[in-house]
């Protein structure tokens, strides 16, 4: 489109004057005002023209694929973006050939204004094009397994931090009317204060490389901070913060770097490996422990679990009184069954065919140090199911029996309201 032209054009029309130079600045800025006018209107219905094309075309080809990325680009604001550069560059490009034409420092000046306010829409649009670009890329990324153990938003929040700062040179530079070559090399006197303002960006980087790069933490991962009271599951690894939802519902923002400076519990270990551990106690009154009498004897020997056990120590023991001439009477110096060690047994082989306890991990029942709350009896074991409420429930039924069959052993539990013995009170 040849502006000079046109401005001939109207200044005959509407001045009877074909010599540009013979015009008034009133009347130039009238002829500049009308052509500037017609541009914008071939910009505003070439931004609607193009946004219809482009979204009419992407939507075709996104109905045709069957991947499902396109379908976040078509949700996405890309395209209004990179509708909008048209016209502001149709604007940009026509605006010295309408105000610079006419020679005149006043009209010029106007030129320039616009010109420059044109090239500062236009960085501003590139830029939130780059950031919609990279916001789809994050969000297919999300959709594979590997984002949970390499997430990648700390490295596009970098990258946005980076545009962002080029973007704002930039502008600054056609704003002042100066290279942007000068502002960059001017950036190593700012460099102090830039890290002072970007410190905790710049830790948070580093820590997100750091915590990508061991494995330590992802989306998804169940941590616990007792320091920031964070207890629940990773949300998101960002580059200054990463957020965890709490089991209550509650979302703790964690500074990235403190996942790297200070300690912290992930549970990753045990949601991977299908089993979760058991370790709890329950406390014996030590004044029910006693060997066997030939009563109980001989009533636990009916237990399927531990009769062949007692067989077998009931046999051992007999040898070993008989090779050193002890008498099954004195309890001293002979060996005898005591009905806290045949609980024990029995736990180990009640917890070995549960059928919600494996096998090949550690199956432990053991007694820890006695204590004047009485004698803790352990179990230390990993059930087949780790999740939470499966998980709960096969304790809870181990716990259940465990403490209803101790009768049967003649053993009693220990507690002690108010620093007295439970059992004592009412007898």
């Amino acid at each position: 489109m040849n502006l000079e032209l046109w401005h001939e054009k109207l200044a005959k029309l509407f001045f009877n004057k074909g010599d540009e130079q013979s015009l008034e600045w009133y009347q130039q800025l009238l002829i500049a005002g009308s052509l500037f006018l017609v541009v914008l209107l071939l910009a505003f219905l070439s931004y609607f023209l193009v946004r219809k094309i482009i979204v009419r075309v992407f939507g075709n080809i996104a109905k045709r694929t069957k991947n499902d990325w396109d379908d976040e680009l078509m949700t996405s604001r890309i395209f209004r973006w990179l509708a909008t550069l048209v016209p502001v560059a149709i604007i940009w490009n026509a605006t010295p050939k309408i105000f610079y034409a006419t020679g005149m420092e006043d009209v010029r000046a106007i030129g320039s204004v616009i010109r420059v306010v044109s090239e500062v829409v236009l960085v501003v649009m590139i830029l939130l094009a780059i950031n919609s670009i990279l916001n789809v890329i994050e969000r297919i990324y999300r959709r594979y397994e590997v984002s949970r153990e390499l997430p990648i938003k700390s490295l596009l929040q970098v990258i946005k931090i980076v545009l962002t700062i080029v973007g704002i040179i930039f502008i600054i530079s056609t704003v002042v009317g100066k290279s942007p070559v000068l502002i960059f090399s001017g950036l190593g006197a700012m460099t102090a204060i830039m890290m002072l303002i970007f410190k905790d960006s710049i830790l948070g980087l580093v820590a997100g490389i750091q915590l990508s790069a061991n494995r330590m933490v992802a989306r998804g991962d169940w941590i616990e901070m007792p320091k920031f009271g964070a207890d629940g599951e990773v949300m998101e690894v960002a580059l200054t913060t990463v957020k965890v939802r709490n089991w209550d519902k509650t979302i703790t923002t964690i500074p990235t770097y403190s996942l790297i400076a200070d300690s912290f519990k992930n549970w990753r270990g045990m949601s991977t490996s299908g089993v979760r551990r058991i370790k709890r106690s329950i406390n014996i009154d030590m004044s029910s422990v006693k060997f066997l009498d030939d009563e109980l004897l001989d009533k636990l020997k009916h237990v399927s679990l531990i009769g062949n056990y007692l067989n077998e120590k009931e046999q051992d023991i007999a040898q070993w009184n008989t090779e050193r001439g002890a008498s099954t009477n004195d309890l001293i110096n002979a060996r005898a069954l005591t009905n806290i060690g045949t609980f024990r047994a029995y736990l180990a082989e009640y917890l070995k065919n549960h059928p919600k306890v494996t096998n090949k991990e550690t199956l432990l029942v053991r007694q820890l140090q006695p204590s004047e709350h009485g004698l803790p009896m352990e179990i230390y074991i990993f059930t087949t199911d780790n999740r939470w409420i499966e998980y709960e429930g096969i304790q809870a039924d181990i716990f259940d029996h465990l403490m209803a069959v101790m009768s049967e052993f003649e053993l009693k539990v220990f507690q002690s309201p108010t620093g007295a013995d439970f059992n004592q009170l009412y007898k």
